[in-house]
């Protein structure tokens, strides 16, 4: 008869692991290997060796008014509206002696075109009487200035002062988790998941690469997987054709031209 107060022991494991539980494998960040991650962006800079964003601009402040006025709206739209403007104003000085009302009628057919007019002359504002009349290059201090968020701040960093930032826009969040390079349900995550894989050496123009690449390529209503350099690579369960474009490459005037979408 058992003693109840005996404590069963477990038999010992097999050596040959026959009933040994098995060792959980070690899983790649979102399922690209680091060689696979390098490879991606060494296509893109070899496509696009010199990135350029879309929107028009002749310094730091107007690319600052530039991407304030694209929220909701197309580049294309904004640099029609810019034009007029920061042919009259491209200092914080000449835009605040412009006035909103002014301001808002170069603007007039831009999304939110008032909030917007009304934030462009409070920054200019706030540029000249906390900053001299300059754009800083500290991401505090920006995103301090009336319609400036933290996307807005990481494109000025990386376009103007050449800081390794990304600024997640819409192509950038749907690429993130469409590619699953860096899924993430905010821009937040996804900037985090993306600084944490990118390469040092290609962060300098991977906020571009992924923009002209969702905007002309993986596209919002469909990927256009024939012209994906890296449809090989790219572990989408959206993706419909695993045979890379040729790698040769694009000229920003031929992006420009290739495609109207935002």
């Amino acid at each position: 008869m058992k003693n109840p107060k005996t404590k069963s022991v477990a038999a010992p494991a097999v050596r040959d692991g026959s009933n040994a539980r098995p060792r959980p494998r070690p899983v790649r960040p979102y399922g690209y290997s680091r060689a696979e991650v390098d490879e991606i962006f060494r296509r893109f800079s070899m496509q696009r060796p010199e990135p350029k964003g879309e929107l028009e601009h002749s310094n730091a402040f107007t690319l600052l008014v530039a991407v304030v006025l694209s929220a909701q709206a197309t580049d294309a739209g904004v640099n029609k509206a810019t034009r007029g403007l920061f042919a009259a104003a491209d200092t914080p000085e000449k835009m605040a002696a412009l006035g909103e009302e002014r301001v808002g009628a170069f603007i007039r057919t831009i999304g939110l075109w008032r909030g917007k007019a009304r934030n462009v002359i409070a920054l200019s504002e706030a540029l000249i009487r906390d900053h001299g009349g300059e754009v800083p290059d500290s991401r505090d201090e920006l995103v301090k200035l009336p319609g400036v968020g933290r996307k807005t701040a990481n494109v000025v960093l990386n376009s103007v002062f050449g800081q390794p930032t990304m600024a997640v826009d819409t192509h950038i969040l749907r690429l993130g988790n469409r590619l699953l390079l860096a899924p993430g349900k905010t821009p937040e995550q996804v900037e985090a998941g993306l600084v944490r894989i990118i390469p040092p050496r290609y962060m300098r123009h991977a906020h571009h690469w992924l923009i002209l690449h969702g905007r002309y390529v993986c596209k919002a209503r469909k990927p256009d997987c024939p012209r994906c350099v890296i449809a090989d690579l790219c572990k989408s369960p959206e993706k419909w054709s695993s045979i890379p474009a040729p790698l040769v490459p694009i000229a920003p005037e031929i992006d420009a031209a290739s495609s109207q979408e935002p």
